[in-house]
């Protein structure tokens, strides 16, 4: 590629020159741990891979090709050694420095990684572009229902109500605004039901009360549609509140005091009773959200929706990789496993180039907007190109960059874009491309110190303020780091546990081993994948890595008025959006089980204060 397409703007379906036909290689699947008091130097032929590096022994064949092969990868290299299955089948010096180089690699990744990658950047803009595209066609439905009938816009109010910045301390009377909007278009006064959709880690807009599944079953039974935006989110936080000492006052707890204050306001306000009966959703977070608010307030709501609710708080979040790579495999979907396989060739390829010492060309290949010259950048490099992949997954044609066939297409070469049969590599060069091109990026960000300093920032008007928020809730109650240290993992087993935890000492000085007695007790809090309630319908997608996290119908005790229903083939919080021609069969029917379902909540609820 040539140094002056950095200057251009591609079209996202530009074809990228062949390469050499690649080595056919796979991936090591076994994961290399480094022993810190190890010396990197030792003899290798005295010294095993298990002692340097941990337990994963000698890589398997494809690795032994990585290494004997010299795995050009489009770099343009030659070959850095002769073939060879592991030590002492070839003496040759050339192999012996290429060998200790690699292990060299991989070990300071492993040492690198306790401080280093993070992955919530091409993540954070994947979610951003969804959610765009899902308000752009909300105002298209707003616009539609303007001109055939009422125009529900019309009765969108907002507001903000102050809210005690800490509900469980009376020492405590410092307070903050937090935003809300109600949408009173359908409301069957005075009795009507409410539905109350919750918020999650982003800002609200006046969209959540205007449309999606939550507001199409509002206008079916009259309900008046009310959303509070989460604590340290959007507007709904002080001036100092991304400061260190002042997030300690983030978490879910406080949260859901903040909707029990919120459900007092609107009652209040509107002058409601107990013949208004109130049924809340969210998803993702805000549907955990949903799921506890009924366990823990079960006075304030009478049944729950909780959609891609992830209830279990985990430290190691391994297995949202493993359904990654079970979906890419999906042929309902698109997958195929040579779309996995050739994915771990690509990504094998990447990092024989790193180590190669090829960072130039990589650059100029991914469009990188600067080289990945240092090994903390090289590491950021790598989360960012999985990234992608984990993106398209979670948001499956719920408006991504693309879908999951798409994917698979470009990473197959179905797309017959190259005529002759090409490198894996060269496929993710081109689907790295059309990922940056449609998204509006100039350049791949790989730097690691522009990371820490985005998530440093506690500047209000800063891109990551929300991510700040997040990341601090992670460390301090969920865990939710997705990692990528097992054989299942599709992508690079540098991608470790440790590049994450250590940041929450480094950001919020929160020890990394404090983690797992936090994320304990929000697991004994709230009763993981077994809570305390009743009347919550769980909503997930097989798709959707999350849905390991969520409750399923295996979870549910026999008597249990919980519910669960399980969607083939959508992702993450697919059902919420309102019906269109193209969802799939399981999908739609998901949505009429949820429509049965809360009807059946206010009918009941109906027949218990006649009764």
């Amino acid at each position: 590629m040539e140094e002056s397409e950095k200057e251009a703007s591609p079209s996202a379906e530009d074809q990228l020159s062949g390469r050499s036909e690649g080595s056919g290689v796979s991936r090591s699947t076994d994961p290399v741990e480094v022993d810190a008091g190890m010396q990197i130097g030792a003899s290798l032929d005295k010294v095993s891979l298990e002692d340097v590096c941990g337990d994963g022994g000698w890589p398997d064949r494809g690795a032994g090709e990585v290494l004997g092969d010299g795995l050009s990868g489009g770099t343009g290299g030659e070959s850095l050694g002769p073939s060879g299955d592991g030590p002492g089948q070839d003496s040759s010096g050339d192999r012996f420095l290429y060998l200790a180089a690699w292990l060299l690699w991989k070990c300071l990744c492993k040492l690198y990684s306790s401080t280093l990658a993070l992955h919530w950047r091409v993540l954070r803009k994947t979610k951003e572009r969804v959610r765009k595209i899902q308000n752009e066609k909300v105002k298209k439905q707003v616009l539609v229902r303007a001109v055939t009938s009422r125009e529900p816009r019309a009765e969108v109010r907002g507001g903000t109500i102050q809210q005690p910045l800490d509900h469980f301390s009376g020492r405590n009377d410092e307070t903050f605004l937090q935003r809300f909007f109600v949408n009173e278009a359908y409301w069957e006064r005075p009795h009507g039901p409410v539905f109350l959709y919750i918020s999650g880690e982003g800002p609200v807009s006046e969209f959540d009360v205007l449309a999606g599944h939550h507001a199409d079953m509002a206008e079916d039974h009259g309900a008046l549609l009310v959303t509070l935006e989460h604590r340290f989110y959007g507007d709904s936080i002080n001036e100092d509140g991304l400061k260190t000492e002042n997030l300690r006052h983030l978490s879910s707890q406080q949260a859901l005091a903040d909707i029990a204050v919120f459900h007092q306001y609107i009652s209040d306000r509107f002058d409601l009773s107990e013949k208004n009966t109130w049924i809340s959703f969210g998803g993702s977070y805000a549907g955990a959200l949903s799921a506890w608010l009924r366990g823990k307030f079960p006075h304030l709501v009478y049944g729950s929706v909780a959609s891609s609710a992830p209830v279990k708080a985990t430290l190691d979040f391994s297995a949202y990789n493993q359904v990654v790579g079970l979906s890419l495999t999906d042929v309902d979907v698109g997958g195929s496993e040579k779309c996995v396989s050739d994915i771990r060739e690509a990504f094998v390829d990447v990092e024989a180039a790193l180590l190669a010492g090829n960072t130039t060309e990589v650059e100029r290949d991914f469009f990188c907007c600067k080289p990945p010259v240092e090994l903390e950048d090289q590491l950021e490099l790598m989360q960012s190109l999985a990234d992608i992949i984990m993106g398209t997954v979670q948001y499956n044609e719920e408006g991504g960059v693309m879908t999951i066939d798409k994917l698979c297409d470009i990473m197959t070469n179905e797309t017959g874009a190259y005529e002759e049969e090409t490198k894996a590599y060269d496929r993710l060069i081109k689907l790295v491309k059309i990922y940056r091109v449609t998204g509006g990026d100039p350049c791949l960000e790989v730097s690691h110190g522009k990371t820490l300093e985005d998530l440093g920032n506690t500047d209000l008007e800063s891109a990551g303020n929300s991510e700040r928020a997040w990341y601090y809730q992670a460390c301090t109650e969920f865990g939710f780091f997705q990692t990528c240290e097992d054989a299942s993992c599709p992508f690079s087993q540098t991608l470790s546990l440790h590049s994450q935890t250590d940041l929450c000492s480094e950001l919020f000085d929160v020890p990394r081993h404090s983690l797992p007695g936090r994320i304990a007790f929000t697991n004994k809090y709230y009763g993981e994948t077994h809570p305390h309630t009743d009347r919550v319908l769980y909503v997930n997608g097989d798709i959707d890595p999350w849905h390991k996290l969520s409750v399923l119908e295996e979870d549910l005790n026999k008597g249990s008025k919980d519910m669960a229903v399980f969607i083939k083939g959508t992702a993450h919080c697919a059902d919420m959006s309102s019906e269109r021609a193209a969802d799939r069969p399981a999908l739609k029917l998901a949505r009429k089980a949820i429509e049965r379902q809360v009807a059946m909540w206010l009918k009941e609820a109906a027949w218990e204060l006649m009764g």
